[in-house]
């Protein structure tokens, strides 16, 4: 396995824990850069332009779709539009940084089309009754919703075999050092958290 940052994209089914993995690393692995996503939806209270998204106008993000500014874009549940901008994640490679691309499948498939030598890992639920229950657990959902959602997980867990490592994530500790491993990096050892609880 080469060890030389680049560009590795992290996708899987819906409600498997990809923005809790991502989020767990932007906290405690802050060499790894996690791409910014530009989206037209309005920003929630306490995102940051920049920092959470790129919060762009339906015309602006038309304009960047028509220049080839992005590395994938897709319209998510019908509504708003979210994408990769290609300038931020070359610029990142370019500085050496390991680069972190948390996106559905769709936008996996666009980005391996675009960048084939970039790696692909398929964030797996350690099973599919785990899977059923965060998602209806999350309480976020009507009965309806979830069903669609359940409807399209599986179409997504059959998209594994595209990918070029599966990591189950049973513990998001556990499955964040296996994804960091994957990227050439050193996991830390968490006999020393890196972050003591405030």
């Amino acid at each position: 396995m080469s060890n030389k940052p680049g560009l590795t994209v992290l996708a899987g089914p819906t409600a498997v824990g990809k923005g809790t993995v991502s989020t767990y690393i932007r906290d405690n692995y802050p060499e790894v850069w996690l791409s910014v996503s530009a989206t037209t939806r309005a920003p929630r209270p306490g995102e940051q332009d920049g920092v959470h998204y790129f919060f762009k106008s339906k015309e602006e993000f038309e304009k960047l779709i028509a220049d080839g500014e992005l590395l994938e874009w897709a319209v998510v549940h019908g509504q708003n539009t979210y994408g990769t901008l290609k300038s931020t994640v070359n610029q990142a490679i370019a500085e050496g940084r390991s680069v972190l691309l948390e996106i559905d499948l769709q936008g996996a498939r666009q980005v391996k089309a675009a960048v084939p030598d970039a790696q692909f890992v398929f964030l797996a639920p350690p099973s599919w009754d785990e899977m059923v229950r965060r998602l209806v657990g999350r309480g976020t959902e009507t009965p309806e919703e979830q069903q669609r959602r359940l409807e399209t997980a599986k179409l997504e867990l059959a998209a594994e075999p595209e990918f070029d490592h599966t990591v189950i994530n049973d513990d998001v500790r556990r499955a964040a050092d296996e994804l960091v491993s994957l990227m050439g990096l050193t996991p830390h050892p968490h006999g020393t958290p890196e972050h003591s609880a405030r």
